[in-house]
């Protein structure tokens, strides 16, 4: 009901205000304008960054105070502590960084996120920042006009900077000529009060306009203007403080548990940092006027020392809370139970990795990487091996020679709980993915969709393996148990040296080389190569019924080798691999359009990959 009622009566509210004042449309449209520049300019470091944020993310995050530093100098850096938010949440549900580091990067941007109120109280209102404005947005346009993605990412963020300098300037105009007809001081409530009250009135306004940044510029134009007390200045900076926990809120709606508990850890980072910075007003204004008078802030200058007053409160909240930071984890993960998926759901894909190419590329490998998981304990069962005792550092050998106590599965219900409706909901995902994450991570992609395609053949081949397999298992034809018995022993030597290569990270391609060993391996041990079959049939060892049984399962098992194997190149493979002379295209065909509507997936996609 709430959200029905919000826009009508912000639209009614302004559209009084530009009937009354010709003074509050020019402030409303230098609002406006501002947020338009945010809005650029986080597109702007989106394309122009290539990944290197994301890059960053990745690589510095390893210790709590590396998180914390990398949240300070890119919030600094891009001043849009929204787009760091954004991306660290899609980075934590995509399981690229744990949340501690998160949390460490979302109090750094809090931090960060104090220094345009510095840009714009020492800079903004002591220059005619529209002289630099136009030409700004001139040479923006034109460079986001052009088709090379570094110069269409620098052409957005000279048209973002050229409106928030061209934002800031109607502000300040837009309060100076309040003076001549109303003086918005007269309306200053004093005491606590006047705290309470305009805490909550600087938290409504960056409820609405989604940006603390906004918020400030617009109490510090204000306040510059002298529309407003420096007493009620703090109020409305402290409830901008608190009120841009909303925007990390509303990211994480989307997220999994972890990028709630991450929106979370900021409300209460900010809440907490707000309830101090009430409590104890007095004594941070106090500080306030004793570093200015270290670093020659004059006494009058209040824009200034506002400025000051955000990152001094803000400070003292990180000081205060960032050492608490492993307790907060704990109570985090109590206080947001994450409740585990069935194996058949996806465990990484949502919403909120979407956007940022690098955390969708990471949250369906990840997801790629399950849908194994699954595959992997369907083909152990079916190959009547233990999936834990499999995937332990056990000799291989052991495992398969341990006494059978052969059980069939129900290879149809695995296939279609376990492998099929994940494999459906991967490929749509990709379907849906945005042109930025195709067109900067197109070969991974579809390599990844290749893996993804060789899970699902590797076992629909082994559902046709079992049935003999478990016959002659347990056949008093002893050569029949032995042949069947060095089936399962290369599938099982496949599937353990897979696991080896995922369990560790460091040298992987090399690893990978290493299967080729494998392939040859097996290449060397199979029974039409090497004429055990042929000497089986001319001893009359076998029937020629168990012959041609051995013949086409030993086929399946190659199949099903080459499958899993394709598949660990996909999955793990660097990503300076090539594919060459493949087209890179992820577009879905017919074929896998129809099977993705046959498997039920609740998702809406245009293009599905095809499970028959």
């Amino acid at each position: 009901m709430l959200k029905k009622i919000l826009l009508p009566t912000i639209f009614l509210t302004l559209t009084y205000g530009f009937w009354v004042s010709p003074e509050f449309k020019e402030i409303a449209a230098g609002v406006a304008i501002f947020l338009f520049g945010m809005l650029f300019l986080e597109e702007g470091f989106k394309r122009f960054t290539g990944g290197v944020l994301e890059n960053l993310l990745r690589r510095t995050t390893d210790r709590l105070w590396k998180s914390f530093t990398l949240g300070v100098v890119s919030t600094t850096i891009m001043q849009s502590s929204s787009l760091v938010s954004v991306i660290t949440i899609s980075f934590l549900s995509a399981g690229l960084i744990g949340l501690a580091e998160g949390i460490g990067i979302i109090f750094g941007a809090n931090l960060g996120t104090t220094t345009g109120a510095w840009i714009v109280a020492g800079f903004g209102l002591k220059v005619n920042i529209s002289a630099y404005a136009m030409p700004m947005l001139v040479f923006g346009v034109i460079l986001v006009m052009q088709r090379v993605k570094p110069l269409k990412g620098v052409g957005y963020v000279l048209a973002g900077l050229g409106f928030l300098f061209l934002g800031i300037h109607f502000m300040k105009e837009g309060f100076e000529a309040f003076k001549a007809t109303l003086d918005l001081a007269e309306y200053a409530v004093p005491g606590l009060a006047g705290l309470l009250l305009f805490t909550l009135i600087g938290l409504a306004a960056t409820v609405i306009m989604q940006s603390s940044h906004a918020t400030l510029v617009l109490i510090i134009t204000a306040l510059a203007a002298q529309q407003i007390t420096y007493e009620n200045a703090l109020a409305l900076a402290i409830g901008a403080n608190i009120g841009t926990t909303v925007t990390a809120i509303l990211g994480a709606l989307s997220a999994n548990v972890q990028g709630k508990r991450l929106a979370g850890a900021h409300l209460i980072f900010n809440v907490v940092t707000g309830l101090v910075a009430i409590l104890f007003v007095g004594q941070f204004a106090a500080a306030v006027d004793y570093t200015s008078e270290l670093v020659g802030i004059a006494a009058d200058d209040y824009a200034l020392k506002l400025a000051l007053f955000h990152t001094i409160f803000n400070l003292a909240g990180i000081l205060l809370i960032l050492p608490l930071t492993p307790r907060l984890v704990i109570f985090l993960e109590r206080a947001f139970k994450e409740v585990k998926p069935h194996v058949s759901q996806p465990r990484y894909l949502n919403d909120a990795v979407m956007e940022i190419p690098n955390a969708a590329l990471e949250a369906v490998r990840n997801e790629t990487q399950h849908l194994f998981d699954n595959a992997f304990d369907v083909i152990a069962h079916a190959l009547n091996l233990s999936p834990k005792a499999l995937r332990s550092e056990q000799e291989v050998k052991l495992l398969v020679d341990l006494p059978l106590r052969v059980k069939k599965i129900d290879m149809d219900e695995a296939y279609n709980h376990r492998v099929k409706s994940l494999y459906s909901e991967i490929v749509a995902f990709i379907g849906r993915l945005p042109a930025s994450s195709l067109e900067s991570h197109r070969e991974e992609l579809y390599r990844l969709r290749l893996a993804c395609r060789d899970i699902a053949e590797a076992v629909k081949d082994i559902k046709h393996l079992q049935k003999n397999m478990v016959e002659f298992l347990v056949s008093p034809n002893f050569h029949m148990r032995e042949q069947y018995n060095a089936l399962r022993l290369n599938l099982a030597t496949v599937l353990h040296e897979i696991v080896g290569i995922a369990r560790e990270e460091e040298d992987r391609d090399l690893r990978l080389l290493a299967l080729d060993n494998v392939l040859a391996g097996l290449h060397e041990s199979d029974m039409l190569t090497n004429g055990t079959l042929d000497q089986l049939i001319r001893k009359r060892a076998i029937t020629p019924n168990m012959a041609s049984s051995l013949m086409n399962d030993s086929t399946y098992v190659s199949d099903i080798a080459n499958n899993l194997i394709s598949m660990a190149r996909g999955i793990y493979a660097s990503s300076a691999t090539h594919l060459e002379g493949l087209d890179l295209n992820v577009a879905l065909d017919k074929e896998e359009i129809d099977s993705i509507v046959s498997a039920g997936s609740q998702q809406t996609a245009h293009k599905q990959d095809g499970v028959p």
